[in-house]
């Protein structure tokens, strides 16, 4: 399994929010480029961006997207927020990123996924934003009524590159992870799991990787020093 620093964008800088809440930013990085620099020194390689602005409609970070995507070769990009579009879904991966990430269009709009899962086969992932066990959509402030179970049976079938699976009752509240959330993701489903939300102690990581998950991504823990880098590259980057 893999450790992966997220990057999330506001307003062009790289913050940490709690629970996904623009009231509870506890971490600014005025420039987003400072944070890559700094999680590259461990040796980590890969990352995970997030236009919280774009997702929420009220921006976007494309410029600082895309210098974070150019700044050093060799390094792997998963990057959404926002991602409506076939168009967009063309200009994210256009920019340089290796993954794009697909979360409230695609789980609204099944045909759309397909369509773009078909197109760019294993380049699609989809971001499973869940609440308890709903998944919620549109910067997590929807309800989708639908169960985490039925929406795995219906993205079992298409080409993605894999599941980004956020437990949103953890997210930033650097109280461990929901682990019998993720063993049942990573059990009923043949896609890549990506597990967000909580990562907290090595021992989180290593029970993530344990249950079957694919990686991990890590945000409030990694920027308030709770999980020591170096210790997590050693072992996961």
């Amino acid at each position: 399994m893999i450790a992966i620093p997220a990057i999330d964008l506001r307003e062009g800088a790289c913050v940490q929010l709690v629970g996904g809440s623009y009231a509870d930013e506890r971490v600014r990085v005025k420039d987003p480029l400072d944070a890559l620099k700094r999680w590259r020194s461990y040796g980590f390689k890969t990352f995970h961006v997030v236009d919280l602005d774009a997702a929420l409609g009220k921006g976007s970070n494309e410029g600082p997207i895309g210098k974070l995507l150019a700044h050093e070769p060799g390094l792997t990009f998963s990057v959404g927020g926002g991602v409506r579009s076939t168009a967009k879904v063309e200009s994210v991966l256009a920019l340089g990123a290796s993954y794009v990430v697909v979360g409230t269009k695609a789980i609204e709009d099944a045909e759309w996924l397909r369509e773009v899962a078909e197109r760019y086969p294993g380049r699609v992932v989809v971001a499973a934003d869940v609440k308890g066990r709903e998944v919620v959509t549109r910067g997590w402030t929807a309800g989708s009524s639908l169960d985490i179970a039925n929406v795995l049976k219906t993205l079992e079938p298409l080409p993605l590159g894999g599941l980004l699976v956020t437990a949103v009752h953890k997210e930033g509240q650097m109280e461990g992870v929901d682990l019998p959330l993720m063993e049942e993701v990573a059990r009923s489903s043949r896609h890549p799991l990506f597990a967000s939300g909580g990562v907290t102690t090595v021992e989180d990581l290593r029970a993530l990787g344990r249950v079957g998950a694919f990686g991990a991504v890590i945000g409030m823990a990694l920027y308030t020093g709770t999980l020591d880098a170096t210790e997590v590259a050693r072992e996961f980057a």
